[in-house]
């Protein structure tokens, strides 16, 4: 008899009014509390990809970096931390984006990720898709090729996947 596949938003809290009024907040932390939630998420964002050739998983920070570094274990692949700027102890590529009031930046090591390797995007949360627009302009500056982009949650209504064409988007869950 077949499993029957977990209900993901299930374990997805939502929080009115935070971090300010006005924003509804999806809190995944009780997904990756869950000892049966977590893993069957890594397993779903990692299954568009399972033949499509990953060395490296890219996570941005900080909770791409949960998610990023099980997906790369799961797929036998590197994994690198896309940090925010000035975090990083060795030389840097950077790419800006914009935020609701000004601009922000984010890094990789120059070393990364060698010329020519398959890279898998991965972060909790694709909204205005400012951060993996960036995320890809920095696979870009590497002469990285970006296989795919994978996220537990999409807010559909800022239609951040727009601004990610052409890539391959897989998420979890929509809202």
């Amino acid at each position: 008899m077949a499993k029957e596949p977990l209900l993901l938003t299930r374990y997805i809290r939502d929080i009115p009014d935070w971090p300010k009024k006005g924003i509804l907040f999806r809190d995944i932390t009780p997904l990756l509390a869950d000892p049966q939630a977590f893993p069957a998420a890594v397993e779903a964002l990692c299954a568009p990809f399972q033949k499509a050739g990953v060395q490296y998983v890219a996570g941005v920070e900080a909770r791409g970096f949960i998610f990023g570094a099980a997906v790369a274990a799961r797929l036998q692949a590197g994994f690198v931390p896309i940090r925010k700027k000035g975090k990083l102890p060795w030389q840097t590529e950077s790419a800006s984006y914009d935020l609701e009031y000004g601009t922000d930046s984010i890094e990789i090591h120059r070393d990364a990720v060698p010329r020519g390797a398959k890279v898998l995007l991965v972060d909790d949360l694709l909204a205005t898709g400012g951060t993996m627009q960036a995320a890809c302009r920095l696979m870009e500056k590497v002469d990285a090729e970006v296989v795919g982009i994978a996220c537990v949650i999409e807010l559909t209504d800022l239609k951040g996947r727009a601004r990610l064409a052409p890539h391959k988007i897989h998420v979890l869950i929509s809202y």
